[in-house]
């Protein structure tokens, strides 16, 4: 097994906790030199925060754990194409590297609805890779959505 899909393995397994608790199904963890820095799930719901996304709830726990809201050299793993807010934290972060899983199709905007991570404007570039256990992942947010629209 890669590192990548070790640690999207561990990403998933956060998406799980978050649908226990009745919230979309995405999981991320942020990552640098083989050591687990922060992770998260989505809590917007349980948390009343619409910023509680996966990404930042990881990036608010690497950030403290690490004493510095710059990340440099971390990747951030998670189970679902980034949002716009996200995206932006991850260019605040200094985050090296993002891996996804799934696409967004709706409002994903690393390569679905846009490629803002490839905008020439950002003062520091994150460099991106896709697909990483993509199929898992849709399955899990598959598998949400029907539930709740039943």
């Amino acid at each position: 097994m890669t590192d990548h899909a070790y640690w999207m393995q561990q990403a998933l397994a956060l998406a799980d906790r978050a649908a226990e608790a009745g919230e979309v199904p995405v999981g991320a963890l942020v990552v640098r030199d083989k050591q687990l820095l922060g992770q998260g799930w989505n809590r917007v719901i349980s948390s009343a925060d619409p910023t509680a996304h996966a990404e930042i709830v990881a990036l608010r726990e690497a950030a403290e754990a690490e004493g510095n809201y710059r990340l440099p050299g971390a990747t951030l793993y998670v189970t679902l194409e980034p949002c716009s807010m996200c995206a932006g934290a991850l260019v605040h972060a200094r985050i090296a590297l993002l891996v996804f899983a799934a696409r967004e199709p709706r409002a994903g905007v690393v390569c679905s609805q846009c490629a803002l991570l490839d905008s020439p404007w950002y003062n520091h570039r994150v460099r991106w890779e896709e697909g990483v256990l993509a199929e898992a992942s849709s399955a899990r947010l598959q598998a949400f959505f029907r539930a709740r629209r039943s």
